[in-house]
């Protein structure tokens, strides 16, 4: 045991990791093993949840949560020329600017 009071095989110091190493597997889900005092070993099975959407780090930085990228996705939608889309956007955004409306109505307000 060390002075922290962790055993000496969790003493890392002078080793380097390796950033990554398991970044694929792990988003195609993961394992854990549990070892219990009594000697007995568990394992655990863990995979992203159902509609789940894993961001790479260099995006995440822009998006610290669910409700912004949803957001920011909604917006992307807006600008699809589409009838479903417009629709889609017309039912569920609501705070988030619709860029195509301040589009039409510059566009009408130049005809005039």
């Amino acid at each position: 045991m060390s002075d922290n009071g962790m055993p000496s095989e969790y003493d890392f110091a002078g080793k380097k990791g390796v950033r990554g190493k398991y970044y694929k597997a792990y988003r195609q889900g993961h394992s854990v093993r549990i070892h219990d005092d009594d000697g007995a070993v568990s394992v655990r099975y863990f995979k992203p949840e159902e509609g789940s959407v894993m961001l790479d780090p260099d995006i995440r930085k822009y998006f610290p949560d669910s409700e912004t990228v949803n957001n920011i996705l909604r917006s992307l939608i807006a600008l699809i020329p589409d009838s479903k889309a417009e629709s889609f956007v017309n039912d569920h955004v609501s705070d988030v600017r619709k860029p195509n409306q301040s589009l039409h109505r510059t566009q009408k307000s130049l005809r005039r």
